[in-house]
């Protein structure tokens, strides 16, 4: 950390939620969830898309119940999506180079 650049966590206390416990797990996913809202989101890039990707995982992580199994049945279809489309491909280059 550069000299003169507050600390992250004082920082962030201090200006945005001012008056709260820092120490309060509630404030703290409070904050998380405002850092989050922050992040700049270009999906044009690989980084943004792999940001999405990872809080999608988070968020998957933090439900439960029919939400978790309603995240993890749109994980699985991709999941097929991507087996379908590699087979598909892997067979037109057999048939390709083969036949």
């Amino acid at each position: 950390m550069e000299r003169g650049e507050p600390d992250e966590e004082t920082g962030r206390f201090r200006d945005d939620l001012d008056g709260l416990d820092p120490d309060d797990p509630e404030v703290q996913e409070f904050a998380a969830h405002r850092d989050r809202m922050r992040r700049p989101n270009s999906e044009a890039t690989v980084e943004g898309m792999l940001r999405g990707v990872d809080d999608f995982a988070q968020s998957v992580n933090r439900t439960d119940g029919h939400r978790r199994v309603v995240a993890v049945g749109v994980v699985l279809l991709i999941l097929l999506g991507v087996l379908f489309t590699v087979w598909n491909a892997v067979s037109f280059v057999f048939a390709t180079f083969l036949g």
